[in-house]
C-alpha cells in the first residue's frame, strides 16, 4: 500500500465521525422542532377541542366571557408582513445592485454595506422606541391628508375615512420594512455577486447597455437568491414581536385600513400571555400553533417558488 492510500485509510474514521456528528445534529434539530410543536399543541388542545376551526374564522377576542377568535390577528399578521415587503423588497434590491456594481469606489461601497448590515444588529425594542418618537408623528402628519383624499375621491375606499392613528398598521409595517431590509439587501447582494461574469460579458458582447445587462441577465440569474431573501424576510416579519407590539395599536377589531390600530398573532401573545390563566392560556397557545402553521405554509409556498425560479434559471421547463 502506497503512502497516498494509507493516508486515505487513516483519515476515513475522522470523516465518518464528522459525517455521523452532522447527521446527529440534523436529527436533533428536527426532533427539537417536533418536540416544541408537540408541547404547544398539547397545551392548545383544550382550546382546539372547545373552539375547533371556528377559532380561526371568528372575529371576537373577549377574555371576559371566554370568546376567542383570531381572524383579525391572522389578517393583521399577513397584512403587516406583506406591506413591509412591498416597501423593503424594491429598496433592498436596489441597495444590493448598488453594492454589487462599481458605481462608487470599493471603500465607499464597503462602508454602505457595513451600515446596512448594522441595521440587523439593532434590538427590536430600539426600533419600537424610534417608531414611537419619530415615525408616529410623521404618519399622523402626512397620513391624514392621504386618508382624507382616498376616502373623498376613491371609490370603495371609505375604510380610510376617519382620523389617522399613530399606532397603526402602517406604522408597524414601516418599521418591519426597516428591520427586514438588511436581510434582503445582504442575501440579494450575495446572489448578484455570484452570477458568473461570463453572462455579463456575453450581454455586453451582444450590445446590451449596463442597465440592460443588469435587468435582463444579472437579476434573472440571481433570482433564486432574491426569492430566498424574500422568504426569509417574510418569515422574520411575521414572527417579529416587540416592535410590532409597541406600534401596531394591539386592537382586536377587524379593520382593513392601514391607518387604524390592528393586531398580529405575535403581539397578541406578547401582550396577553403573562396575565392569562385557564382556557385563555389554551387559546393563546392555539394562536401560537396557528402562527407556526402559517409560517410553515409560507415557507412551503416560498420553497415551491424557489424551485420554479431555479428551474427557469437553469433553463429547465
Amino acid at each position: 500500500m502506497n503512502n497516498q492510500s494509507a493516508s486515505v485509510v487513516s483519515h476515513r474514521p475522522h470523516r465518518d465521525l464528522f459525517k455521523g456528528l452532522c447527521w446527529l445534529a440534523s436529527a436533533a434539530v428536527v426532533l427539537l422542532i417536533f418536540w416544541v410543536a408537540g408541547q404547544i399543541g398539547k397545551t392548545a388542545w383544550p382550546a382546539v377541542t372547545q373552539y375547533g376551526l371556528g377559532f380561526l374564522t371568528k372575529t371576537i377576542w373577549n377574555p371576559v366571557n371566554d370568546t376567542y377568535g383570531v381572524l383579525p390577528f391572522l389578517i393583521g399578521t399577513a397584512m403587516s408582513s406583506t406591506i413591509a415587503l412591498l416597501f423593503a423588497l424594491p429598496l433592498g434590491l436596489a441597495i444590493a445592485i448598488f453594492l454589487s456594481e462599481n458605481f462608487l469606489p470599493l471603500g465607499v461601497r464597503q462602508v454602505v454595506r457595513f451600515v446596512v448590515e448594522l441595521l440587523a444588529a439593532i434590538p427590536s425594542v430600539v426600533y419600537g422606541l424610534w417608531g414611537i418618537a419619530v415615525l408616529i408623528p410623521l404618519v399622523i402628519k402626512f397620513g391624514q391628508p392621504v386618508a382624507d383624499t382616498l376616502s373623498a375621491h376613491g371609490h370603495g375606499l371609505t375604510i380610510f375615512a376617519g382620523p389617522v392613528r399613530g399606532n397603526s398598521m402602517l406604522t408597524a409595517s414601516l418599521v418591519l420594512a426597516l428591520m427586514v431590509l438588511p436581510t434582503i439587501a445582504a442575501i440579494s447582494r450575495a446572489a448578484l455577486v455570484s452570477v458568473p461574469g461570463t453572462l455579463r460579458e456575453g450581454a455586453y458582447a451582444l450590445g446590451c447597455t449596463r442597465w440592460e445587462a443588469i435587468f435582463g441577465v444579472i437579476i434573472p440569474g440571481a433570482l433564486p437568491g432574491i426569492v430566498a431573501a424574500t422568504i426569509l424576510s417574510l418569515g422574520r416579519a411575521m414572527g417579529e414581536t416587540m416592535a410590532v407590539a409597541m406600534l401596531i395599536g394591539n386592537s382586536p377589531r377587524l379593520t382593513w385600513s392601514i391607518f387604524q390600530p390592528a393586531g398580529t398573532l405575535s403581539s397578541l401573545l406578547a401582550n396577553q400571555f403573562a396575565e392569562a390563566d385557564g382556557i385563555r392560556v389554551n387559546a393563546l397557545m392555539y394562536a401560537a400553533l396557528a402562527l407556526m402553521f402559517l409560517t410553515v405554509l409560507v415557507n412551503i409556498a416560498g420553497e415551491a417558488v424557489l424551485r420554479i425560479a431555479q428551474r427557469k434559471t437553469a433553463g429547465i421547463r
